[in-house]
């Protein structure tokens, strides 16, 4: 028997899950997948990324912390308990993809289901190599860059799950305020790059062993400071400029309230940013900006997925 239709027979002897079963499995998913950077920014903040100094294992021959006299316990439960906040990512991840399959959903919905799991494999092994390489500044900027990509595909996982399945496409805007949502969405990731390269040249290296210097971003912070804030100006300045092309077009109510949202989200993030900069880097600060980070992806995602939706056939002219 092939392995799919095997794991299609195995799927059908769980019950049938309804609409908000399923949607709230991939609110979840969005949850745990933002809620990993943010804690994954603590382990940074708190010098704990060594805590346990090997990967899949936390110390050769131990999965679990053990006492080491070179690791404080403190970073050792910091590191630790961030590897097992993986699990909830994995059981979320599967839970999506067992739910919408068993509902038999679209094919688009099970890619974007499927995506979860496969990604958090990818993230995972990021983590290790990080981890493995001693937390170079470039690891462990892939690893948030790619944990704020799967927020941006859990999003979008979200906003299908919800969508009638015999429906049919139809936009909501304008093709060119559409091309300037996605130009919006290119900044933003413009703005994360660049937040990730002022990550690498701080003083928030992940582990601070005098014997275990971590080779950090030779370039001026000041320089890649100005760089992010200025892509963070460009990136609300397109994200107005398309507030006010959605309010000439009247668009509607659901895609100005994200909009609203992602413009609130925006200007608190620049405010934290701003408070960071001037203050010196306050560790709790650094993991309100990851949090941030995340949410203003979130908000990004949601919007460009609101510039169309799949209403039912029948409703369709």
């Amino acid at each position: 028997m092939p392995v799919g239709r095997l794991f299609l027979r195995l799927v059908d002897l769980l019950p049938v899950p309804s609409l908000r079963v399923q949607r709230i499995i991939a609110f979840l998913v969005i949850l745990t997948q933002g809620g990993i950077a943010v804690t994954g920014a603590i382990v940074r903040v708190t010098a704990s990324g060594l805590g346990c100094p090997t990967w899949p294992q936390c110390f050769p021959g131990s999965f679990t912390p053990v006492p080491h006299a070179e690791v404080a316990v403190v970073h050792q439960a910091v590191e630790f308990g961030n590897r097992m906040i993986t699990f909830l990512v994995v059981l979320t991840a599967a839970a999506a993809v067992l739910a919408v399959t068993r509902a038999r959903r679209r094919r688009e919905v099970l890619v974007y289901a499927w995506l979860m799991p496969a990604s958090t494999v990818v993230q995972a092994v990021i983590g290790g190599i990080t981890v493995l390489t001693g937390l170079l500044w470039w690891t462990v900027a892939i690893h948030l860059l790619a944990s704020m990509a799967m927020v941006w595909l859990s999003v979008l996982l979200y906003v299908k799950v919800g969508e009638p399945d015999s429906g049919v496409a139809v936009t909501r805007v304008p093709k060119p305020l559409r091309q300037l949502t996605a130009l919006s969405g290119v900044a933003l990731a413009a703005v994360l790059v660049t937040g990730t390269l002022v990550t690498g040249a701080g003083p928030h290296a992940g582990d601070k062993s005098l014997d275990r210097v971590i080779p950090r971003l030779e370039v001026e912070i000041l320089t890649l400071v100005h760089m992010h804030s200025s892509l963070l100006v460009a990136y609300l300045s397109l994200v107005v400029a398309l507030g006010f092309g959605l309010a000439a077009v009247r668009a509607a109510r659901p895609v100005m309230v994200r909009l609203g949202v992602l413009v609130a989200l925006v200007c608190a993030q620049g405010l934290v940013g701003a408070v960071q900069f001037f203050t010196g880097v306050p560790a709790a600060l650094v993991a309100v900006h990851v949090a941030g980070a995340a949410l203003c992806t979130a908000a990004t995602a949601a919007l460009w997925a609101s510039m169309r939706e799949r209403r039912p056939a029948d409703t369709v002219a």
